[in-house]
């Protein structure tokens, strides 16, 4: 699939560069297509880390390296190789010394010290990786590190992916400006659990690890678990964010602080932005359909009813074929395991975000059908953009999930990945 005519466009707005930062991504051979395929994420001054992984139980050799070097180092790390081309995952012990050898050649071209690098891979899983390709790459990568290279990185790093993915976010911490900037990738294989897919941001606010890990785990339940394109969760999904202090805040310890809110705001605008990218480049996308549900007895039960709609396969081709069949919706939310008093359920559906310009159109009340136009509802589920909102009448329970619809384009995709 082409950009010309995938649906959904790829970021228009530059990168806002990191002080203190520098990105780049290059041609390494690891690639058939000699598409690029190796970038790398640096930082001059040390950085608190703080990282989020796949509960895969087949974790890639990268997610067991990074964990490790997460609970060694958190403190000064200096940044993030990745690769695409290979996943780097089942390959045993040899993929454990790949990973290893891929952070020192890193650690070797940047001149910093061992343990300070993580390192990501994405791509076929199975495959040992081409280390020799790697080292020989670290060194052009790393000479091509430049304060505007975010965009080379992120191209770097996809795999079916339609087009590169970027989001920034600044805010005012104690009197200065603090940026958020970060990419990923991920089109297919995305049900995080975590985590998801490869994301990597970094910042140059001043801020305590304890406080780093939290915002992004925090952040990361707000935004990458909040997104699903075919219900697969992969073996390699990591995000990972690098903090320097070079903005020059007065370092943020308390959790309550106006300053840590102000920081956390900006990281999950990036975030969100960047998990609403996946699904918009979703394999074979067509539809980007938000799912929103409310008055749930609390928020993990909407999680749970949100979550059941934007991975029902019957929902989902719905979508793709503009049939506005809401029977379906319900019963994804029947079946998910949130409470549900079917007389208290109301279903509605809008063309993109709801407003007065565009209002909702009831669907159900009371759990049974309203007098609805079956052509009203047509037209909305045969937008690109599409919103669902279910409310349950139980309690302030909310969530909202960010899915796609499925086509045949998504089998033909993954029917040959590997050809």
């Amino acid at each position: 699939m082409s950009t010309k005519t995938h649906p959904f466009p790829a970021p228009t707005a530059s990168p806002i560069p990191v002080l203190g930062f520098d990105a780049a991504g290059i041609v390494c051979g690891i690639k058939k297509s000699g598409a690029p395929d190796l970038a790398l994420i640096a930082s001059r001054l040390p950085c608190k880390a703080a990282a989020v992984f796949t509960q895969n139980s087949f974790p890639a050799a990268p997610v067991l390296y990074d964990r490790a070097l997460l609970g060694m180092n958190p403190d000064a790390v200096y940044g993030v190789l990745i690769n695409s081309g290979c996943a780097n995952a089942c390959t045993a012990v040899q993929g454990n010394v790949n990973a290893k050898r891929m952070a020192e050649a890193a650690e070797m071209a940047l001149g910093s010290s061992d343990n300070t690098i993580f390192v990501m891979s994405t791509g076929v899983i199975g495959v040992q990786l081409p280390i020799e390709k790697i080292e020989a790459g670290a060194p052009q990568v790393a000479a091509q590190l430049a304060p505007t290279g975010w965009e080379a990185a992120a191209r770097a790093i996809m795999t079916t992916d339609v087009f590169p993915k970027w989001a920034s976010r600044q805010a005012e911490v104690d009197g200065v400006t603090v940026t958020v900037t970060g990419i990923s990738k991920g089109a297919g294989m995305i049900h995080p659990n975590m985590a998801t897919m490869l994301g990597v941001l970094a910042t140059d606010v001043n801020i305590s690890q304890p406080l780093l890990q939290q915002a992004l785990v925090d952040t990361a339940s707000r935004s990458f678990n909040r997104i699903s394109v075919d219900g697969d969760t992969s073996t390699n999904d990591t995000v990972i964010v690098l903090a320097n202090g070079a903005a020059g805040n007065a370092e943020i310890t308390d959790a309550s602080s106006q300053a840590y809110a102000a920081f956390v705001a900006a990281l999950e605008g990036a975030s969100a932005q960047l998990a609403k990218l996946i699904v918009q480049n979703g394999e074979g996308v067509t539809k980007f359909v938000t799912v929103q549900v409310q008055g749930a007895t609390n928020d993990a039960d909407a999680h749970r009813a949100a979550n059941s709609i934007a991975t029902s396969p019957l929902v989902k081709t719905a979508f793709f074929g503009s049939d506005a069949n809401w029977g379906r919706i319900l019963c994804a939310v029947g079946y998910s395991g949130a409470q549900v008093l079917p007389e208290n359920a109301e279903l509605y559906i809008a063309a993109g975000e709801p407003q007065a310009a565009n209002p909702e159109l009831q669907l159900v009340r009371a759990g049974t059908p309203t007098n609805y136009a079956e052509k009203d509802a047509a037209a909305i589920f045969a937008q690109r953009d599409v919103t669902v909102r279910v409310a349950l009448g139980l309690g302030s329970g909310s969530a909202t999930v960010w899915t796609c619809d499925l086509s045949h384009d998504y089998v033909t995709i993954n029917g040959d990945y590997r050809t």
